[in-house]
């Protein structure tokens, strides 16, 4: 990518910020439609990125850190819909190498901690609580510790060791946040939201892993040591159920959770926040209420249903998009069949006469108790543990 110099002096090398918030209306037009409530200082990420869509002169001025700002308010803003920002490699590696950095790093590294507790719960629907304390946990954890370890490898190489502990602890503090979650759900039996934190753990864990690997971390290293593949093998430091969590991931939720390509296609998924997509494969009331719902046409509809039978078709083993379609046709009297002014006849009678349609009409008790039932029988093969 060529490199551009800005009027600030600025020297530009990933993609450029105007061009940066296109994406970002692109995929999550909601923001700059006003459906969101971007005050406050948790949200001020969102409003940042609204200023700049009414003042994209001022994007000329931005200096190393408030480019770095404007990527993670973007990517935060985007990482729950169905195209997210590409600057993941910026923000965990690429700005923490540019030949400005010492002017900068300081700075970034404090507005990386500060983003630990950006209030993300309108962009994403993919969260898992914890009932005791209300702490919450998505995919947005993966994406903040990818830039936390990025942020703690570049102190460390410039020699800012006090801040690098300062990253560190956060980095623990989070560690320890899914811990307890999981340990919590775990105590209140509550199986299917265990089962939706699974995958939410091991993505997380997952982006920390690759990004520490990116950087070429030494694994002797104490710090490393603590906080490498914590979803696979067991440390002293943390209790087996960030293992035992793993290895519920791969044996029920990993088919389910991946990049929702076919989701891409019906552009009406990407007109309000309330359609962002849940964790797979409990996608139910997502289903209920994009059926539900007024801001869609019965065209649009009708293009969705096609998207859920595409993604159940490249992937035959992963149910969240049935579960989906199936509630979705329970809110209109005549199912189905409502669609025949809107899709081709031979699709929607494959659709009709298929194993999708088939798993969409289980009922939701049904359905759940099978995985309640896998996870009270599931015997971790490496902690030995049962939930």
């Amino acid at each position: 990518m060529a490199k551009k110099k800005l009027k600030s002096g600025f020297q530009l090398d990933g993609i450029a910020p105007n061009i940066l918030l296109k994406h970002v209306e692109n995929t999550a037009p909601f923001l700059f439609s006003g459906e969101l409530d971007t005050s406050g200082d948790k949200r001020a990420y969102l409003e940042k990125l609204k200023f700049y869509k009414k003042n994209l002169k001022q994007l000329s001025n931005i200096n190393l850190t408030e480019y770095f700002h404007i990527c993670l308010a973007a990517h935060w803003t985007t990482a729950g819909t169905f195209v997210p920002t590409d600057v993941d490699n910026q923000i965990r590696e690429g700005l923490w190498k540019h030949k400005d950095i010492k002017k900068h790093i300081q700075r970034m590294a404090r507005l990386t901690i500060e983003s630990w507790s950006w209030d993300y719960a309108q962009v994403t629907n993919r969260k898992s609580y914890n009932r005791i304390n209300d702490e919450v946990m998505s995919t947005h954890e993966g994406t903040w510790l990818s830039v936390a370890i990025g942020a703690y490898c570049a102190l460390i190489k410039h020699q800012e060791s006090e801040l690098a502990e300062e990253v560190a602890n956060v980095i623990l503090a989070e560690i320890k946040k899914e811990e307890t979650l999981l340990l919590q759900l775990r105590e209140d039996r509550d199986h299917i939201n265990f089962l939706r934190a699974a995958p939410l753990m091991a993505h997380n864990f997952g982006d920390l892993d690759r990004v520490m690997i990116q950087w070429n971390m030494n694994i002797e290293d104490p710090f490393c040591k603590k906080i490498f593949k914590l979803g696979h093998e067991l440390n002293d430091a943390y209790d087996p159920i960030l293992v035992f969590t793993g290895k519920v991931n791969k044996e029920f939720s990993s088919k389910e959770n991946h990049r929702h390509m076919s989701m891409r296609q019906p552009k009406s998924l990407r007109k309000s926040s309330d359609f962002l997509i849940p964790v797979g494969p409990f996608m139910d009331q997502w289903g209920e209420d994009l059926g539900k719902s007024e801001k869609i046409t019965m065209d649009e509809k009708a293009e969705i249903v096609a998207a859920f039978f595409e993604g159940y078709t490249r992937q035959d083993q992963a149910f969240g998009y049935c579960r989906a379609f199936g509630a979705m046709m329970r809110t209109f009297d005549n199912g189905v069949d409502v669609f025949g002014p809107y899709m081709p006849f031979d699709v929607l009678h494959e659709i009709k006469n298929s194993k999708f349609t088939q798993i969409a009409e289980r009922t939701l008790e049904d359905f759940e108790s099978d995985y309640i039932k896998g996870l009270d029988e599931f015997i971790c093969p490496v902690t030995g543990m049962k939930f």
